[in-house]
């Protein structure tokens, strides 16, 4: 007579529990390894970030193909305007960039000092012929630089500006609401660093080192390094605005000074002049 076979013993509470652990460290390290294999797309996955680049800068292809990432432009900007994009600027890593909520450009170099020091035309004076440029991205003419009015050339050789200011909020404006503004145009410890010609046209000092008493606030124009590039305009309403012009290059100082926060006006990196 045959004899049934024995019957398998049921898995006990410490080998489902051991079961359970060891899936859940399959899972995780499977998904380690997914992970890491993602950085690999990281640079594609991030790559229609928009940054503001240096004056000189090609148009944003262009630009690309032709930054080494070398940090030289970095190393000559006297007010540590330029930054080196990580991982999440996609195609851009390496690239400089500026922030100017952080640190606007405000030309304390007098000539972009960046663009001299770019070994390989990435940023430039004179955009090559065979690289296309958008017509609302050049100047009307060459921009007139405040620091060097008096000086026999007092003009900047930029072709093209490098985005444009807009009054982005205009209900935080404090203008616009006919309220002044007292002391550092910054928070407390802010380490942003600007030109200001009646302490020294050379050296660029930190921000909040210059304070204001301003019965109604115009921090944007008064800061402005460029002529005629920004002005405070009474509209429709009666309320004193803060008015881009077509002098505007985007170098991101009034963004940097504006005391509100987030700030009033802002800079639109890439964007050219709409009349």
């Amino acid at each position: 007579m045959a004899v049934p076979p024995a019957s398998k013993p049921l898995p006990s509470r410490h080998h489902k529990e051991e079961a359970r652990r060891r899936f859940l460290r399959s899972a995780l390290g499977a998904g380690v390894v997914l992970g890491v294999s993602a950085l690999g797309y990281l640079p594609v996955a991030g790559a229609s970030q928009h940054r503001l680049r240096p004056p000189g800068a090609l148009e944003e292809d262009d630009f690309l193909a032709s930054c080494i990432k070398c940090g030289q432009c970095v190393q000559v900007c006297p007010v540590e305007a330029l930054k080196l994009a990580d991982m999440v600027d996609g195609y851009g890593i390496g690239a400089p960039y500026i922030a100017p909520r952080d640190q606007a450009c405000d030309f304390s170099c007098d000539a972009a000092q960046c663009i001299l020091a770019c070994p390989t035309g990435a940023l430039t004076y004179t955009k090559p012929s065979h690289m296309a440029a958008r017509g609302a991205m050049r100047m009307p003419g060459p921009p007139i630089l405040l620091a060097k009015e008096k000086d026999p050339e007092p003009t900047l050789n930029l072709k093209e500006r490098m985005g444009v200011a807009r009054l982005a909020r205009p209900d935080l404006c404090l203008a616009r609401q006919g309220k002044g503004h007292k002391g550092g145009a910054r928070e407390a410890g802010f380490p942003g660093l600007l030109r200001f010609m009646d302490v020294d046209r050379w050296r660029p000092i930190p921000l909040n080192d210059h304070p204001f008493d301003l019965a109604l606030c115009d921090l944007c124009v008064r800061a402005c390094p460029i002529k005629d590039a920004i002005s405070l305009e009474k509209d429709g309403d009666g309320r004193m605005t803060p008015v881009v012009h077509e002098a505007c290059v985007g170098c991101g100082v009034c963004e940097m000074v504006c005391p509100t926060e987030p700030a009033a006006i802002v800079i639109d990196a890439r964007k050219g002049w709409r009349a």
